[in-house]
């Protein structure tokens, strides 16, 4: 695998909004070398599927959009490394960051993993400037 960014969840959903935050996403995935681990696919699924629900997405373009997401960055699978690894951060990093949650430490352990810069603009990251590029 090679890429330099890793897209989380709330990068994702701006994009798709088309909000001034997805305009900025919008370079990282069209025209750079970008990853999505597959919590983030979980979490956009799900809150996509709530979108259904209340009529502001249809299930043809909830489909649309992982596809999208699947074709236009790496896929990464939860390793057991990734998973050992992102238990130890989510240990250290609740110790210091109110709410922050499993799928963060996830996220942030395969930027680490991989020497890229998690894409986000939720301030559970805004601490690990070195580490991101916030939206």
């Amino acid at each position: 695998m090679n890429f330099d960014y890793v897209i989380d969840s709330f990068a994702w959903f701006e994009y798709f909004i088309g909000s001034k935050r997805g305009e900025a996403v919008r370079r990282y995935v069209e025209g750079k070398e970008s990853a999505t681990p597959t919590i983030v696919i979980a979490e956009l699924s799900r809150k996509l599927l709530k979108g259904v629900a209340t009529g502001r997405e249809t299930m043809a373009g909830r489909a649309a959009k992982l596809a999208f997401t699947k074709a236009s960055t790496v896929v990464v699978d939860l390793t057991e490394e990734i998973a050992e690894k992102a238990g130890e951060i989510d240990v250290a990093r609740k110790r210091n960051v109110p709410n922050w949650g499993l799928t963060d430490s996830i996220i942030l352990t395969t930027a680490r993993m991989n020497n890229a810069k998690v894409v986000t603009g939720d301030q559970h990251f805004k601490d690990l400037q070195k580490e991101i590029v916030f939206i």
